[in-house]
C-alpha cells in the first residue's frame, strides 16, 4: 500500500483564530522581500520605504515602536493607539504604499505576499522585543554593535535606550 504524501504551502501565516487584530495591541511583524532579494542594500530604498512606513502610521492609529531593516526583510515592532485600530488594513496600507513608492522608482515588485506576526500580550516586554528586533544585524554578523547598523531604530525610544542592555 503506497500512502502520498501532500505538501500544505501556505502563502499566508494562519491568525489567531477569533482575534480580531483590532484595538490597541502590539505586534511585531516581518515582511520579506519579493524572492528575498536584497533590496535594502541600497539606502535610498530604505529612506523610501521607512518614509511611507512613518506616512502610513501617522494616518492609521499605529506607532512604529522599533525597525529594523535587514537587506531581503523588515521586522517591526508597531502599536495600536485606539479602538479602531486596524492590524490588516494597517499592513495593507503599509505594503501598499512603500511597494507603490519602490515600484514607480524600478518598476519592480517589493514584497512577497503576505506577512507574519506574533501579538504581544499585555505582560510581554515590548523593549526587549524591540531590543531583539535592532540585535538582528549582530545575529547576522553584520556588525557587532546595533549602533553600527544604519537602518534600526524607534519612533518612541531612542536607540542607546534599546541597545542598553544588547552590549
Amino acid at each position: 500500500m503506497r500512502i502520498a504524501s501532500v505538501v500544505v504551502t501556505m502563502s499566508r501565516p494562519r491568525r489567531i483564530p477569533g482575534f480580531t487584530y483590532r484595538g490597541p495591541y502590539r505586534y511585531f511583524l516581518t515582511f520579506c522581500t519579493f524572492d528575498r532579494h536584497k533590496t535594502f542594500r541600497d539606502p535610498a530604498t530604505v529612506t523610501l520605504v521607512l518614509a511611507q512606513f512613518r506616512r502610513t502610521t501617522q494616518t492609521s492609529a499605529f506607532a512604529l515602536l522599533a525597525y529594523c531593516v535587514m537587506p531581503d526583510h523588515v521586522h517591526l515592532l508597531v502599536e495600536g493607539h485606539t479602538a479602531g485600530a486596524d492590524l490588516p488594513m494597517f499592513v495593507k496600507r503599509l505594503k501598499q504604499s512603500s511597494g507603490q513608492a519602490y515600484s514607480r522608482r524600478t518598476k519592480q515588485p517589493l514584497w512577497q505576499e503576505g506577512y507574519y506576526d506574533r501579538v504581544l500580550r499585555p505582560a510581554d516586554d515590548a523593549k526587549g522585543v524591540a531590543r531583539y528586533s535592532v540585535s538582528n544585524p549582530i545575529r547576522a554578523g553584520m556588525v557587532p554593535v546595533p549602533s553600527e547598523y544604519p537602518h534600526v531604530g524607534s519612533d518612541v525610544w531612542s536607540l542607546e535606550e534599546l541597545i542598553d542592555s544588547v552590549l
